[in-house]
């Protein structure tokens, strides 16, 4: 639609990176931008563009550095350190491809490689945590008061990540928060930067929606104990 239109395709995979895996050819897309850190590495943003868009573009760049992709659209001196963090994470997330490489791993024929090992990993990464996402949204919905805002409809689940936000009746977003804090449990309330969204919701007066974050780290256990500590509110 929107090359229909004469515009560039752009996508913000912030969410979607740490979660599932993303192959930009087959998106389709012009642009995508993330961030290392929402997938363990440090913060420092990511840009993927088309490479005739990225030399032809203008770029707001100092006078000094080269015209030339991907110097023209650094701002400066490049962050080399944030630039070395990001290839360990991304390191961290290939050894889990090489570690579920087995007979048991999906089929990619047409993957070889890093790149065999970063579908391998992300794929792999993707079905536990839709598993996992699964029983954290079936628990919420058994509490009373609790209203979860995105897909919960367990046929849908592929198309979202494991991030869940709700409300629960009688309680601000901010003392839900704390008092899970008090447990151990830690997760976000407000609206996180995603402020559109909020006042679209008509949420953001009354203080947002808390935002529990899962990652392959986590698991049914760490679910039960919020489950616990949700009920002695």
């Amino acid at each position: 639609m929107a090359h229909a239109a004469g515009a560039y395709y752009v996508v913000d995979a912030v969410q979607s990176a740490p979660h599932i895996p993303i192959d930009v050819q087959a998106i389709g897309c012009d642009f995508l931008l993330c961030s290392a850190y929402k997938f363990f590495g440090p913060h420092i943003g990511i840009l993927w563009g088309k490479f005739d868009l990225l030399e032809r573009l203008p770029a707001y760049k100092v006078r000094p550095s080269k015209n030339v992709t991907p110097y023209r659209w650094e701002t400066g001196t490049p962050s080399f350190e944030t630039i070395a963090g990001t290839k360990a994470a991304l390191e961290y997330l290939a050894e889990i491809g090489r570690l579920y490489g087995g007979s048991e791993a999906p089929n990619f024929p047409n993957f070889t490689g890093r790149r065999l090992d970063f579908k391998t990993a992300m794929t792999t990464l993707a079905a536990y945590e839709r598993e996992l996402v699964a029983y954290l949204i079936e628990m919420l919905k058994s509490l009373q008061g609790i209203e979860i805002a995105g897909i919960t409809d367990p046929v849908h689940y592929p198309e979202r990540v494991p991030t869940v936000v709700f409300t629960m009746q009688g309680h601000s977003p901010l003392e839900i928060a704390t008092h899970l804090a008090q447990h151990d449990i830690y997760v976000w309330d407000g609206n996180y930067y995603a402020l559109a969204i909020m006042e679209r919701l008509d949420r953001q007066s009354s203080g947002g929606m808390v935002r529990v974050g899962l990652a392959h780290y986590n698991t049914h256990a760490e679910i039960d104990r919020l489950e616990s500590a949700l009920k002695k509110l």
